[in-house]
């Protein structure tokens, strides 16, 4: 299908398409400036290509896939502005579709050599046993005659050839290709696809090209008039016998789990009704009965999600754009245009003709109300969210005015630098690239654990935690967030009838020292960090999707913990700490900056950018740390429950991973992480600037004569103050005022 539109509004025509049965689409001048995909609606998928850079492309191609068939498709290749492939798999083999838009006639010669010549590059590049299917806008008449090219097409041509046709030709005999439009018997009316505007004459330059070899799978083509799509070129389609065929080399297909419906404050009604089943199949007495904890944990899971979907149900998918809000409204004005089109174009009179303009202004004043109508209602809703202050509604009305995310897709590389197209393989990669990070464990060195101080062991932090406490944890979890492998969300566990089984559940974690395994798996989605090549797996950065009822749990140890990081933290940590920000350290640096001016003294400073650095903590290293500061066991086994036995999937595409062992580092995503880490990192600097005096000295008073230089001297009533690091987290600045080199090393 050729378009004359821009951006966007192309695929507004889809619907328009409906009832053609068609899988696959192949768009050109489209207007794209560079690769996207999205999602148009529930039942279709655009991949779009242009030309890379800041302008829209004059040109483009795009192709609109069904959404049942993304699971027989690879990641398509935009090779220019005017080419595009994309490879499906089917019961008989695999299908390469190639999409492309030619220069016109009037072009200099070497926009078409250049154009051909790349075409015939991307022939080449395909495997010969590969299927082939090239379909596109070529702006060539190749005639009627098959004299001169009896294997490239057949006796049903129309018109005369002429140069594009001539290059064209040339082309499918160098790679053994026939065009399907020439061997049906059809109408003239359904030979041809476009209208030449002087002279009123119709012309074959939509063509579907395929090898020879494969012309027996063709069962027809023909071009159909009646398919509105604000063209001058008719839709041209050809019907081939392919079954689809899904990729099977993943292990295990992730099933997008059904979002609940819970709302913000639900209704007395349903309140009443949850509780009531909860308290059916959730009560003391079912619960004391069960001894294992993974037996424990599964019936209070499986519980509350029956009940979840029980009460609130499933939450609907929200419609994408203004059409789909009001499609039941178009839909039959969409319907009448095409018939008056089709009556239009079968009886060419004053009252068809009449009749048509009428249907198709009804369908744009209607179709203009209605966009005008969801802009309306749309600003109006995100306008009152800032008003009242709801940030996340707000932001969900912007990114719903802003349409789907067009997802840029690059093809992964191995570790030899070699593109990856095969999904599965791209998988494997993705497994492999996290098993080597997580896999090998990290242990510090005994000199170093050493030489960390012993604190006395808090008993008291082992007392079980009160409800209470409890409910404070789950008061801090944020809402809306990505759910773990449970597809338990926080808007659940925090429900008043959930709160009782899940403080059972939690007491007993405590009695035992240990989680239940799928509070300590992740789930890890990859998210492209904005720089470097995007084939490149180190570009990008894992996410981990926990348990929400684990991080509940998590929460009730972080508010012990802090105790303890208390005891270990230095002045100049101040990541992750209550009443401490990064405006403290860098106002103190700025004052160390005026300061060293003012005394004339040299300042350097050592920025440290630790690579990985939450990765890369050794785990027995951390439980020893921990040990020496006073973290009592029953605390310190819960901790090391959530971190050993950990196991990893990577979800990539709708498929996950084998599982794989983290061995080390602390959990990405986890409440517990960063004060983890931040009194790992204490103890060792403590452990590597122990005895040492390099730094920045600070002298002042505690008896109110500050301003008097002559008192300073004197060491009686004066401190002196040692500033030797900056922190926040695992950020880190090194300051001193000389042999700075002597003390990183």
């Amino acid at each position: 299908m050729n378009l004359s539109t821009t951006f966007h509004r192309y695929e507004k025509q889809l619907p328009s398409t409906e009832n053609c049965f068609v899988c696959v689409w192949m768009w050109r001048a489209c207007r794209r400036r560079d690769y996207r995909e999205r999602a148009v609606c529930a039942r279709k998928t655009t991949l779009s290509g242009g030309k890379a850079g800041t302008k829209a492309s004059d040109y483009g191609v795009g192709i609109a896939i069904r959404n049942h068939l993304l699971d027989c498709t690879e990641s398509p290749v935009c090779i220019s502005e005017r080419l595009v492939t994309v490879r499906f798999m089917t019961e008989s083999g695999p299908i390469t579709v190639v999409s492309a838009y030619a220069p016109t006639l009037k072009a200099e010669s070497h926009v078409k050599e250049a154009f051909y010549q790349s075409l015939g590059e991307c022939l080449e590049g395909i495997s010969k046993s590969d299927k082939l299917v090239l379909l596109g806008d070529f702006n060539a008449r190749i005639g009627r005659s098959n004299e001169n090219w009896p294997d490239c097409m057949g006796k049903h041509g129309i018109g005369n050839i002429n140069d594009n046709g001539q290059r064209l030709l040339e082309l499918c005999a160098t790679h053994q290709l026939c065009v399907t439009n020439t061997y049906f018997k059809n109408k003239p009316a359904h030979k041809v696809s476009w209208k030449h505007p002087r002279s009123g004459h119709w012309h074959q330059l939509d063509l579907i090209i395929t090898r020879r070899r494969d012309l027996r799978n063709t069962l027809n083509f023909r071009a159909y008039h009646s398919a509105i799509c604000d063209t001058d070129h008719a839709l041209v389609i050809a019907k081939t016998r392919l079954t689809s065929k899904r990729f099977h080399a993943s292990k295990t297909k992730n099933k997008r789990q059904a979002i609940l419906n819970i709302p913000r404050r639900p209704d007395e009604a349903q309140l009443t009704r949850f509780h009531e089943f909860i308290e059916k199949h959730l009560s003391d007495s079912h619960l004391k009965g069960i001894i294992d904890l993974e037996t424990l944990w599964n019936k209070i899971k499986v519980t509350l999600l029956v009940a979840a979907k029980r009460v609130f149900g499933k939450k609907a998918k929200e419609k994408t754009d203004w059409y789909s809000e009001f499609e039941e409204l178009l839909q039959p004005l969409v319907e009448a245009k095409r018939k008056a089109h089709i009556n239009l174009v079968a009886n060419g009179n004053d009252h068809t003709k009449s009749a048509f303009k009428m249907a198709k202004a009804n369908l744009q004043r209607t179709a203009r109300q209605c966009a005008n109508q969801y802009w309306i209602d749309l600003c109006t809703s995100i306008q009152h969210c800032h008003d009242i202050g709801d940030i996340r509604g707000m932001h969900q009305g912007i990114k719903r005015a802003m349409g789907p995310v067009a997802r840029k897709r690059a093809t992964i590389k191995d570790t030899d630098g070699s593109p990856i197209s095969d999904k599965s393989l791209q998988l494997d990669r993705w497994a492999r690239h996290y098993n080597n990070l997580y896999f090998e464990e990290v242990n510090i060195s005994p000199e170093a654990a050493r030489t960390i101080p012993h604190f006395p062991t808090l008993e008291s932090l082992d007392t079980p935690p009160t409800f209470a406490e409890f409910l404070r944890a789950l008061q801090a979890l944020k809402t809306g967030k990505s759910t773990g492998s449970d597809n338990i969300p926080a808007e659940l566990i925090k429900l008043p009838a959930a709160t009782n089984p899940l403080y059972v559940l939690l007491l007993r974690c405590w009695e035992m020292g240990t989680v239940p395994q799928e509070m300590r798996d992740a789930n890890i989605v990859t998210l492209y960090k904005g720089k470097g090549d995007r084939g490149v797996c180190d570009n990008y950065r894992g996410i981990s999707l926990l348990s929400v009822v684990g991080k509940a749990f998590a929460r009730v140890i972080l508010s012990r913990l802090h105790i303890l990081a208390d005891r270990v933290y230095p002045e100049s940590q101040c990541g992750f700490r209550a009443n401490r920000s990064t405006t403290d350290m860098i106002f103190t640096l700025r004052q160390l900056q005026e300061k060293c001016r003012e005394q004339r003294k040299p300042l350097f400073m050592a920025f440290v950018d630790l690579n990985k650095a939450f990765d890369t903590v050794s785990r027995n290293g951390l439980y020893e740390v921990l040990n020496k500061v006073g973290c009592p066991p029953k605390m310190l086994a819960l901790i090391k429950s959530f971190h050993d036995n950990m196991r990893g999937c990577v979800v990539f595409d709708g498929d996950v991973s084998a599982a794989f062992d983290v061995n080390r580092g602390v959990r990405q995503g986890c409440v517990l992480a960063p004060t983890l880490f931040g009194i790992f990192f204490s103890a060792l600097l403590s452990a590597a600037f122990d005895g040492s005096e390099e730094g920045v000295h600070l002298h002042t008073r505690h008896d109110g004569k500050l301003f008097n230089i002559n008192l300073l001297k004197a060491k009686r009533n004066r401190l002196d103050l040692l500033v030797r690091e900056l922190l926040f987290a695992d950020d880190a600045a090194i300051v001193a005022n000389k042999n700075i080199k002597i003390l990183i090393s």
